[in-house]
């Protein structure tokens, strides 16, 4: 049994694509070079640009005849276009879809294989098992030992609600992952041969403020930072609010992390940005 994995976005989408396809792994199912070769075929989507949003919309009607040609075939469309607060109008356009997923949740696909079934969750179940991702990821065979990058979602979602911004509507409220999970998905990750690892959030300075008495971001990359045999360890994307002086000190005190600060900066006029509700000034 194969599948295939089609992603469109940001690097959370990649992140989100390879725990599918871990998850897939674990079932026994190899990966597909090519949609048609397989039977099981993801769609990750975006929403964020229009021409992302009309590409998935592209391809999902040009699966129709895949599926016609095989009924067996399982389509699970996944992520921001599906988002967390239902799907019954994608259902009604696009009837030969098998499964619809959340972001960053592989859980339906799986249940829906595993047991033939897959069933609309809570949105309070969807929080928890978002936060609470498996940290063990099994990269297909292709990739062990050759994949040199990875990324790690850290914290899901995003509580901010900038004007322009999408995210919070499609991808739900801030999760911060536990440290234990997030530690071992990168020893898992380092163990098939990856050497370089982002750790990602929407906002991935604001890691650790929903965990009462959790770390911050500064720790978690201390902690992260000690994982025998990884080479190098990034971050994005940062907030020019929730950038700290500790956070700064300890990317200059460990060779690991990369001097390498993603900090969107979004525009340079003080009447824009409060019109964005970007909450800064450009002092």
């Amino acid at each position: 049994m194969k599948y295939y994995v089609w992603t469109a976005g940001c690097q959370m989408n990649v992140a989100d694509s390879q725990r599918v396809a871990s998850s897939l792994e674990r079932l026994g199912y190899r990966a597909a070079p090519k949609a048609r070769q397989a039977d099981v075929i993801v769609l990750n989507t975006c929403v964020v640009r229009q021409s992302a949003e009309d590409r998935a919309h592209g391809y999902l009607t040009s699966l129709l005849s895949l599926k016609r040609e095989n009924p067996n075939l399982t389509i699970n469309l996944m992520g921001c276009m599906v988002g967390v607060k239902g799907h019954e109008h994608l259902a009604k356009r696009y009837p030969h879809v098998d499964v619809f997923s959340p972001p960053s949740d592989p859980g339906p696909l799986i249940a829906h294989l595993s047991q033939g079934e897959s069933r609309q969750m809570a949105q309070s179940e969807l929080e928890v098992r978002n936060a609470l991702l498996d940290g063990d990821l099994v990269l297909p065979a292709e990739e062990k030992n050759s994949l040199v990058t990875a990324h790690v979602p850290v914290v899901l979602g995003c509580s901010h609600a900038c004007t322009f911004c999408i995210i919070p509507y499609r991808r739900g409220v801030e999760r911060s992952r536990p440290v234990g999970v997030i530690v071992q998905e990168i020893r898992s990750l380092v163990e098939q041969g990856v050497k370089d690892i982002t750790l990602l959030g929407q906002i991935v300075d604001r890691y650790g403020k929903d965990i009462p008495d959790g770390p911050n971001l500064a720790r978690l990359l201390q902690i992260a930072a000690e994982v025998e045999g990884l080479e190098r360890l990034r971050f994005l994307t940062s907030h020019p609010n929730w950038m700290t002086d500790e956070l700064l000190e300890t990317v200059a005190a460990h060779p690991k992390i990369m001097p390498h600060i993603e900090v969107p900066v979004q525009a340079g006029n003080d009447e824009v940005l409060a019109n964005m509700k970007r909450e800064y000034t450009n002092a």
